[in-house]
């Protein structure tokens, strides 16, 4: 049985969660009018739509911690951002030079190349607490989320190779290649290395709310 600070608890983080979820509606309704590439972006919004079946079930269980429901939260945040634009298009240097007066020029959009990297770290401790229930170390879950991480980013790259052979011409702008064949490979390495780094940091972190 709960009890009442518990409970209280519970209620105002939930009531946190719910307020995360309206703010990904909003922003998903906003980016979707007047759309840019109508059809690639209804294809990027299957990713958001499966992705955000994971705070749309903890809603109703409420199992996990705010920092994991926040983590996946801002992943989806980027993507629909993405989606917007199919990543290639991202005007993250005008937004840039605007803000702070950067002037990047780069020859190539890295929006993409952005939201792997913020995969394997936002995602971690999401995957790491669906394990916390297990009587297993806490280095063994870190493990175990790796790989299942490691995993998912290269189901991904797979899918999109899927989608290239299906329809090409709708690949080439959904995958983001930007003229690069081996874009997928780096795309992937800068995940993998992220994953790595983060899985570090998440091991230390817990070995140290251990002692």
């Amino acid at each position: 049985m709960l009890n009442k600070a518990t409970m209280t608890t519970l209620i105002k983080i939930n009531k946190i969660k719910l307020i995360i979820i309206a703010v990904l509606v909003i922003a998903t309704i906003i980016t979707t009018i007047n759309p840019v590439y109508p059809n690639e972006q209804f294809l990027q919004h299957l990713g958001t739509l499966l992705i955000s079946l994971i705070l749309l079930v903890d809603l109703k269980r409420n199992k996990l911690s705010i920092a994991p429901f926040i983590g996946v939260a801002l992943f989806i945040l980027i993507h629909i951002i993405g989606a917007r634009w199919i990543y290639s298009f991202v005007p993250y240097e005008d937004w840039l030079n605007t803000i702070l007066g950067w002037e990047l020029n780069s020859s190539r959009n890295h929006y993409d190349r952005f939201v792997h990297f913020s995969f394997g770290i936002l995602i971690l401790p999401y995957l790491f607490e669906l394990f916390s229930s297990l009587k297993i170390k806490k280095v063994t879950k870190v493990i175990i989320a790796w790989a299942l991480l490691q995993s998912l980013s290269v189901f991904y790259e797979i899918f999109e190779w899927i989608l290239t052979l299906i329809n090409g011409d709708l690949a080439i702008d959904y995958n983001g290649q930007q003229g690069d064949v081996w874009d997928a490979q780096k795309r992937h390495g800068s995940c993998h290395d992220w994953i790595n780094n983060n899985s570090v940091v998440l091991y230390i972190i817990q070995k140290k709310k251990v002692s």
